[in-house]
């Protein structure tokens, strides 16, 4: 969906709708990992996902919507998952019904649901059925084409153009192809031949000549053929060469026939953003350079305009392709001991820059989920390049071929947005605006008319907290609003008016999610299989045969499990500011950007000394001043007043000097939206020792005399269960053969201590696949761990 605005004035209407589109329309994109590459029908598929803004984490959607699909584009289930610091996970029960066949997880947020789906992660996943009547095979004999992409889009007489070949498919390219030019007039003898790099691209080049019609003549290993006619060649024009190497990247203009002194302008944009410009009438004259110094990763798009901004040539290379900036996390005491379920065992250096990892430990044997389309292809190509790519993670891998990634390059556009539309003005419309976490819209009714300005009770039933009361008021049409919940599975409250007059069976609330899952419009994307007719004394190939043991011993270790007093195997240990600040905050009252100080369980001496824990406060919490008025201190952040609540009640600043610090049990600041600032953003809770009495319902019997109602929240993930060799309960699995020895999409760092992981072996692995991943805010930078260890 497009919409129409203001048009620019000419000369620089580039340079500003490209400046007005980067600020307004900002490009999410998700990347998806699976705890391995397939499954079986029954099985749990655990995924993690990283939500990038760019080349950068997003912190502009809290909230991911994960859907599955079956080939037939029938929904099989849905997420939707909270976002803390643009990570998620969860997972999906696969049901024991599902047939074999291809499925599709699609990953998106509300915000990318305002531009083309062709951006949104869907990403295929193999699910094997025995029992199936059909059985997935690969398609080794679907049709290849091949395509003929000159650089910068022109093929000029005279001027030596490189071309990249692109082959597609439904089912699998050739990984064994080559190609050759000759003059359609003379098919017998070869201009130039080359040979393919993998399964997505070749290259060659030629200097062709005004008149001539060439040919692009492509085989494969097993003789297969097709022919390509080149483009027209022109007999005027620019064409625009590009190389990009480690320390610059270099481009000039070669031409024919163009008058002297003719202006033309070229600019460079990486992430939709200007980073080089030039404007002359000698540009024709001149070869250029861009410093990579001060780029980044990623991919640069360079266009070329005429005097009257019309596009002429484009072209996309790839910013210091062989200085990939990847934090690579450092294994350190590693224990190993390929025996039958021994215990292993690493640690992961410290840095204090990572505040945790996903890590993903398999058999050594087992295909590799992140092979296919890495972490590292996902932010540096595929969710900008849409087209079908063949593993593109290959561009990535320590052992990547340069050469190729510049080809694919050249035989693609720049999708984000087009150069016509966004200077004619025209720009996506915004349908879905990111709601803080999960956000209901309430509306307020008494004998079925809204009730304006109007002041309710909430009260929520809070296990081990009691009941908590919370005041929201309505506006001038009977609304309100909870922003920024974050809780699990489903929530129950009472509520009732402020005024005792009013009888409570005149009274209704109704509650609207703020939010909402997007219908898939377009079409699944193509896969490399193909179903055929499973024949009945047909046995399971071994793969299968380990996924079925794997299912029956996963279902052992989950029973096992749950006969443990020990919920450390389910759930890692809570500490103990976690479970204070669990105790004491209601459900309004939890933000996923908070940062706690414990007066109970940690050492806060200093702030006994303190005569105002505002002060206290200021050079602890980053961003927050203090300012006086009246005598008293307003604290800020970012410019703007943070309220101040005292168990979970707001106050005045004034009333802070009357708080003494030894009756403090905790203070959180919280920076994000949270619902019980009833849609603000930011707050100072202060927690008694007395356990939040102010607030508190005393009589438990109140709410079950009120209306109640439910909202739901986020989806609760299944809990990723290993076995503890050595723990009589799991010395009566008879069979281990998984190949996911390890799972933690959240493996906290702890920062006075080495961060550990360890596992238990199967039965056979002698080799261990590790994935490590991350992102080092500070430095712009993924991190990035994929090796296998013995």
């Amino acid at each position: 969906m497009i919409m129409a605005a203001a048009c620019f004035r000419a000369q620089d209407k580039a340079e500003k709708a490209l400046e007005l589109f980067s600020e307004k329309y900002p490009q999410e994109k998700v990347h998806l990992v699976f705890n391995k590459n397939s499954f079986i029908a029954g099985e749990n598929l655990w995924f993690k996902s990283f939500v990038f803004d760019g080349y950068d984490i997003s912190g502009i959607s809290t909230s991911l919507f994960v859907e599955l699909y079956d080939s037939n584009k029938v929904q099989i289930g849905k997420k939707i998952v909270p976002l803390i610091n643009g990570q998620g996970s969860g997972n999906f029960t696969l049901p024991e019904s599902l047939k074999e066949g291809i499925y599709y997880v699609r990953a998106y947020t509300t915000w990318m649901a305002n531009f083309n789906e062709d951006f949104q992660a869907i990403k295929p996943v193999v699910i094997y059925n025995p029992s199936s009547p059909q059985k997935l095979v690969p398609n080794t004999d679907s049709k290849w084409t091949a395509a003929a992409f000159p650089e910068s889009g022109t093929f000029i007489d005279g001027i030596n153009t490189k071309f990249a070949v692109r082959l597609q498919s439904k089912g699998l390219t050739p990984s064994d192809w080559s190609g050759y030019v000759v003059d359609a007039e003379k098919p017998d003898v070869k201009i130039t031949s080359f040979k393919g790099f993998d399964q997505n691209v070749g290259a060659f080049s030629i200097t062709p000549q005004t008149g001539k019609k060439y040919q692009l003549i492509v085989t494969d290993s097993k003789g297969n053929k097709q022919a390509i006619d080149l483009p027209p060649v022109a007999d005027s024009g620019i064409h625009l060469k590009v190389t990009s190497g480690n320390d610059a990247i270099k481009f000039s203009l070669a031409s024919k026939n163009i008058a002297p002194g003719t202006l033309y302008k070229v600019i460079a944009m990486i992430n939709n953003q200007l980073v080089f410009k030039v404007n002359s009438e000698k540009i024709l004259e001149k070869s250029y350079s861009i410093p990579t110094s001060q780029l980044i990763n990623g991919i640069l798009q360079l266009t070329v305009f005429d005097a009257k901004e019309n596009v002429v040539a484009q072209r996309l290379c790839f910013v210091q392709p062989d200085q990939l900036k990847i934090k690579k996390p450092a294994l350190e005491s590693l224990s190993l001991n390929e025996s039958p379920r021994a215990s292993n065992s690493f640690t992961i250096a410290q840095n204090p820059d990572q505040e945790g990892y996903a890590v993903l430990v398999l058999d050594g044997n087992s295909e590799n989920p992140e092979d296919e389309n890495s972490m590292l292809s996902t932010l540096w190509l595929t969710e900008d390049i849409p087209s079908k790519i063949y593993s593109p993670a290959q561009y990535f891998a320590p052992n990547h071929n340069s050469e190729a990634l510049d080809a694919l390059l050249i035989t693609e556009k720049w999708k984000r947005f087009d150069w016509n539309a966004i200077m004619a003005g025209t720009y996506p419309i915004i349908s879905y605006q990111p709601q803080p976490y999960i956000s209901y819209k309430g509306k307020v009714t008494i004998q079925g008319k809204p009730a304006p300005d109007t002041d309710m009770n909430l009260l929520f039933s809070m296990p081990d907290k009691g009941m908590k009361i919370y005041q929201v008021k309505t506006d001038s049409k009977g609304f309100f609003s909870l922003r920024g919940l974050i809780f699990e599975d489903a929530i129950k409250f009472s509520y009732q008016l402020n005024d005792p007059k009013i009888p409570k069976e005149q009274v209704q609330v109704i509650f609207q999610p703020d939010f909402s899952f997007v219908p898939l419009k377009g079409n699944l994307p193509s896969n490399n299989y193909i179903l055929v007719q499973r024949t009945g004394e047909e046995k399971p190939a071994p793969e299968i045969k380990r996924y079925m043991v794997t299912k029956s011993t996963q279902n052992t270790i989950n029973e096992k499990a749950t006969l443990i007093e020990e919920v450390k195997l389910i759930q890692s240990k809570k500490d103990k500011t976690r479970e204070l600040n669990e105790k004491l905050s209601g459900p309004l009252f939890q933000g996923a950007n908070e940062t706690i100080f414990d007066f109970v369980n940690d050492n806060n001496n200093s702030a006994q000394g303190s005569m105002n824990i505002l002060q206290w406060l200021q050079g602890r919490v980053a961003g927050l001043t203090l300012e006086m008025d009246m005598g008293n201190y307003v604290p800020k952040m970012r410019g703007s007043t943070v309220n101040i609540y005292l168990d979970e009640m707001r106050i005045d600043p004034s009333q802070i000097n009357t708080i003494s610090t030894s009756d403090i049990a905790m203070v959180k600041v919280i920076k994000d939206f949270f619902a019980g600032g009833l849609g603000g953003s930011g707050a100072i809770a202060i927690y008694t020792r007395r356990g939040g009495i102010t607030g508190s319902v005393s009589n438990s019997s109140i709410p079950s005399k009120l209306k109640q109602i439910t909202l739901n929240g986020f989806d609760k993930e299944t809990p990723f269960v290993s076995p503890i060799y050595g723990n009589d309960n799991f010395n009566s699995i008879l069979q281990d053969l998984r190949s996911t020895l390890y799972w933690n999409p959240y493996l906290q760092v702890q920062p006075k201590e080495p961060t550990t992981v360890q596992f238990f072996n199967n039965d056979d692995a002698k080799s261990y696949k590790v994935i490590i991943m991350g992102f080092d805010e500070k430095n712009f930078a993924p991190v990035y761990y994929s090796e296998t260890i013995k």
